[in-house]
């Protein structure tokens, strides 16, 4: 009953949310009217074909969290979506997964060619930090400035990049527990964490509340991609919206591959229990929060 409830009001708490998140993506893309029309498509095709929109969700729960609403953190939020579709653009291209079904539709490369989705991918990530740079319309310099180093660093080197090539590695050997921590908490797991960060900080939260998002963003962040493994392995093709079994296949380095399902179930739900226990400090203003954590763990899809 109690989870039933949580869901109900999770839905409720994001249906505004989503929707108008939705709406600021469409606003903030270019036009297709004018030149670069085969870009900007490829782009807006990549970008609003669908998607849980989870990490600019984090940003604003995490800010609303903290005191701020999300209209002063829409700018960043979507920014986060925009370095989300971007991984996922270059991450389906035939040099690095070679998927060509993504959310149910052809992947980017399938519809554009591979020239254009490249770019489309490389043109989303410039607007996110355009859009970012256009948060001090909102928030202070210096907070604004603390996010373009927090997301800056979650998705470079020591980040989901990082974590891309390390993924890419570990293919073609028999990767180590250490090594799938590290693929798992970098190719995934910085971003989402960089998006709860992100909130706290462009409202201005206090060092121990940050401390708790941050803990908080990275226990989630791996239960994510825990999950997300399990899903190649047990999903319905359908409620994905792609095809299952090709962790398998290709010999990703994946939680049931080296552990199996049962003990990767587990270890997301120990994951889960740990998020919700890091904003113990926190009232019912995270309680979004709380049920996105219970969401992540359950997802199908």
């Amino acid at each position: 009953m109690e989870e039933r409830l949580e869901h109900q009001q999770l839905d409720s708490y994001l249906e505004p949310r989503l929707q108008r998140i939705e709406r600021a993506l469409r606003e903030y893309l270019p036009a297709t009217d004018k030149k670069p029309a085969t870009l900007v498509e490829a782009m807006r095709y990549a970008l609003l074909s669908g998607g849980k929109r989870l990490r600019p969700v984090l940003c604003i729960a995490s800010a609303e969290a903290c005191g701020a609403e999300m209209e002063t953190v829409l700018p960043t939020a979507c920014a986060l979506e925009m370095i989300h579709a971007f991984s996922l653009t270059h991450d389906d291209l035939p040099a690095l997964d070679n998927d060509t079904l993504r959310r149910g539709k052809p992947t980017c490369h399938v519809q554009f060619g591979e020239a254009v989705a490249l770019l489309a991918g490389d043109a989303l990530f410039a607007k996110a930090f355009e859009m970012i740079a256009q948060q001090s319309r909102l928030s202070p310099p210096g907070r604004v400035i603390q996010v373009l180093a927090l997301v800056s660093h979650a998705v470079g080197t020591n980040g989901m990049v990082g974590g891309q090539v390390e993924d890419m590695h570990a293919e073609s050997g028999a990767p180590t527990p250490d090594d799938l921590e590290y693929i798992h908490t970098h190719k995934t797991g910085s971003l989402i964490r960089a998006s709860v960060l992100a909130g706290g900080a462009l409202a201005g939260a206090e060092k121990e509340s940050l401390v708790s998002l941050d803990n908080y963003g990275k226990f989630i962040g791996h239960a994510f991609q825990i999950i997300d493994d399990i899903l190649n392995e047990t999903g319905d093709p359908e409620r994905l919206g792609k095809a299952v079994g090709s962790d398998r296949e290709r010999q990703k380095a994946t939680y049931p591959r080296l552990f199996g399902l049962e003990k990767s179930q587990e270890t997301a739900d120990n994951y889960i229990t740990k998020a919700v226990n890091a904003l113990q400090d926190f009232g019912s203003e995270a309680d979004p929060l709380r049920w996105l954590a219970q969401y992540v763990s359950k997802r199908d899809h």
